[in-house]
């Protein structure tokens, strides 16, 4: 067998989007305590809290649950793009959404003030928007395996959000033969059509391409289900409990150099 194609996940595979995540609540959150006194990381754990049940209580919760689109995507997201009539609606909801998970959020911590919360909501979107964090070996690894193997990227999100993502590091599409994002698809990772799809762009079989991901969930499980080569990146050391087994687990993606000569 010869690997003659590599997909990669986007988020927190190349790029960095949980510490995007975690400055923009940061930063955010000193504001608020400069505001009114509040907590930072109280208050961080207070929104993160309600915006994720209110997410869930959203009529379109199943379809962004499908499509691979998280709580705090939305706290920033536009949903400017997509043909789905769910992204109309989250088009509709996301400012109402934003707001209402800062305004939630302050009220746990004894704050009544709206006109607050939507200073805040419109902060995070800003501070999200100016941190695109890349790991440090992505644009190398990239450089060394292009024109070896086909290169495409297979992420899931919002088309809008996760082109805007790309946009905010021009760099780094050029790499990529072809790029499948979940809710121009219409179904997200990892539902086998998904991984199909990707392996019919890039002309390959299933034994021929490796998927590196690191969520086990949908990166791993979707892609060993068509039988790709599944490769776990595990940058912070989290355990796992055997039911999704990776083909490989790497902690740097530079070891897909010896994955690859060794398949």
């Amino acid at each position: 067998m010869t690997i003659k194609a590599v997909c990669f996940d986007l988020d927190d595979t190349l790029l960095w989007d949980e510490r995007s995540v975690s400055e923009a609540f940061s930063e955010t959150c000193l504001q608020a305590q400069r505001a009114v006194g509040t907590d930072p990381a109280k208050l961080e754990e207070a929104v993160r809290k309600e915006a994720r049940a209110l997410y869930e209580s959203y009529e379109t919760f199943p379809f962004t649950k499908m499509i691979g689109i998280n709580p705090f995507e939305g706290l920033w997201a536009h949903f400017s793009a997509g043909e789905q009539p769910e992204f109309r609606k989250l088009e509709q909801l996301a400012p109402v959404y934003r707001k209402e998970s800062w305004r939630r959020g302050l009220l746990a911590l004894g704050v009544d003030n709206e006109e607050l919360a939507a200073e805040l909501a419109e902060q995070f979107g800003k501070e999200r928007r100016s941190r695109p964090h890349v790991y440090e070996e992505t644009f190398q690894v990239l450089k060394e395996l292009k024109g070896k193997v086909k290169l495409l990227l297979l992420t899931n999100g919002c088309p809008a959000l996760q082109q805007e993502k790309l946009d905010g590091v021009p760099e780094l599409a050029p790499f990529f033969d072809e790029i499948i994002i979940s809710g121009a698809f219409g179904k997200g990772k990892p539902d086998s059509t998904i991984f199909r799809h990707a392996l019919e762009r890039l002309g390959v079989e299933a034994n021929e391409a490796i998927m590196v991901g690191d969520k086990l969930t949908t990166d791993i499980i979707g892609s060993l289900g068509v039988g790709m080569t599944a490769v776990w990146i595990n940058r912070v050391g989290h355990t796992r409990d055997d039911q999704i087994v990776p083909t490989y687990e790497i902690k740097h993606l530079s070891e897909l150099h010896d994955i690859i000569a060794a398949n």
